[in-house]
C-alpha cells in the first residue's frame, strides 16, 4: 500500500493539545555549528519546560514558555539569563540552532500543529511518516508496528536538521 498524502488547512483536523513529558537526545546542525543534547520536556499547555544537558549530564540551559503570554526565558548553566517573545527567537540565542518548540509540540507526537497548512503522507498503518510544515520536514520512525507515537524524528529546514529519539514518553 501506497502512502497516502493529505494537504490540509488547520480546520480539517481536531488537534487536541494534550500534556505530555518526553526525555530523549536531541542532535541539531545549522550551517557548520552542531550539537547534541540531551531533554527532558515537559508540556503542560500553556506552559513548556525544556531542561538541556550534556552527553555527560551537565546542565546546557533551563527553558520555559507560557503560549498564554509572548514570553520565554532561558537560563544557562553560568547562570546568565535571556528574554524572547518566541521559541524560535530564544532557542537559537540560548542553543545555538533554532527549535521550532511552538509546532514541535504536536509534531514529536506525530500530528500537524493548527494554524497553518501541512502535507501529511501516513504509512500503512495510518500513522504519520512524513509531515511538512511551515517549511519543515519532519520525518518519523517508531518503534514497531503497534506504536502509536514516534520514537525518531528527523526534522529539516534549509540549514537546519535536527534529529529527536525520544527515549521516554509519560
Amino acid at each position: 500500500m501506497l502512502p497516502s498524502a493529505v494537504v490540509a488547512p488547520d480546520s480539517a483536523l481536531a488537534y487536541v493539545d494534550t500534556p505530555f513529558t518526553a526525555a530523549g537526545r536531541l542532535s541539531a546542525r545549522h550551517g557548520r555549528d552542531a550539537v547534541a543534547v540531551h531533554f527532558v520536556w515537559t508540556h503542560r499547555p500553556p506552559r513548556d519546560e525544556l531542561a538541556v544537558t550534556s552527553p555527560l549530564g551537565q546542565t546546557v540551559a533551563e527553558l520555559s514558555g507560557d503560549a498564554s503570554v509572548p514570553r520565554v526565558e532561558a537560563r544557562s548553566a553560568d547562570g546568565r539569563r535571556a528574554e524572547a517573545s518566541d521559541w524560535t527567537t530564544l532557542t537559537e540565542q540560548a542553543l545555538g540552532f533554532p527549535l521550532p518548540v511552538s509546532g514541535l509540540a504536536a509534531w514529536i507526537r506525530g500530528s500537524p500543529h493548527p494554524g497553518t497548512r501541512h502535507t501529511l503522507e501516513a504509512d500503512p498503518a495510518g500513522r504519520a511518516s512524513v509531515l511538512r510544515q511551515d517549511g519543515w520536514e519532519i520525518a518519523y520512525d517508531y518503534p514497531d508496528a503497534g506504536a502509536r507515537v514516534p520514537q525518531r524524528l528527523r526534522i529539516s529546514y534549509p540549514e537546519v536538521e535536527i534529529r529527536v529519539v525520544v527515549d521516554r514518553w509519560s
